[in-house]
C-alpha cells in the first residue's frame, strides 16, 4: 500500500505553545483519493518537536506496513534520515558529533519505532511556498497550537 504523508509542526514562541499537523492521502485500486487529517497542541513545546511529533503520530495511524512517501518542511526532520545523521547517533548512543546528549531523543526514538514496519521515504518541500498541502498542515498545525484544551508535553524539558 502506498501512502502520501505531509506533515508540519508551528510552535508560537520557542518554546511556547505548539502543534502539528498531518495529512495522509492513499489511493485506493478504484482510484479513489482517501485523506485523513491529524492535529492536536500543547501547552509548551517547540517547533522541533512539533515537526516530530506530526511525523510520528501520522505514521503511528497506518493500520499496516506501508510504502510511505512523507514530505516535511523541516529540514531537521528530514536530514537527520536522508544525511544518515539518526546512525551516527546510534553509534554515539545518542550524542551528536559534539559528544552531547541528542535533543529530543524521546521523539526520535519513538519515530524510528514508527517507521520500523514501513519502507519510508523522506522528502523536503520549502515551507510557505504555496504547496497546498504543505499549507494545510501549516494550518492545523497553528490552530491546534491557538486551540483550548492544550496537552502537555511530557518529554519537554525546559
Amino acid at each position: 500500500m502506498n501512502v502520501t504523508i505531509f506533515t508540519d509542526g508551528s510552535s508560537r514562541g520557542n518554546p511556547g505553545p505548539g502543534g502539528y499537523g498531518a495529512v495522509l492521502q492513499f489511493v485506493d485500486s478504484a482510484g479513489k483519493l482517501h485523506e485523513k487529517e491529524l492535529s492536536c497542541g500543547y501547552a509548551r513545546t517547540t517547533n522541533n518537536r512539533m515537526e516530530l511529533l506530526g511525523v510520528i503520530v501520522a505514521l503511528e495511524a497506518l493500520k499496516r506496513p506501508c510504502t510511505v512517501t512523507l514530505y516535511s518542511d523541516s529540514q531537521y526532520v528530514v536530514n537527520a534520515f536522508n544525511q544518515n545523521w539518526i546512525s551516527g547517533w546510534l553509534k554515539r548512543g545518542w550524542k551528536n558529533a559534539q559528544k552531547e546528549p541528542v535533543k529530543n531523543a524521546d521523539l526520535w526514538k519513538r519515530l524510528l519505532k514508527a517507521k520500523e514496519p514501513h519502507q519510508v521515504t523522506f522528502v523536503w518541500v520549502k515551507g510557505h511556498a504555496g504547496h497546498p498541502e504543505n499549507e494545510r498542515c501549516d494550518q492545523l498545525a497553528t490552530a491546534a497550537a491557538d486551540g483550548a484544551d492544550l496537552l502537555q508535553d511530557a518529554g519537554f524539558e525546559g
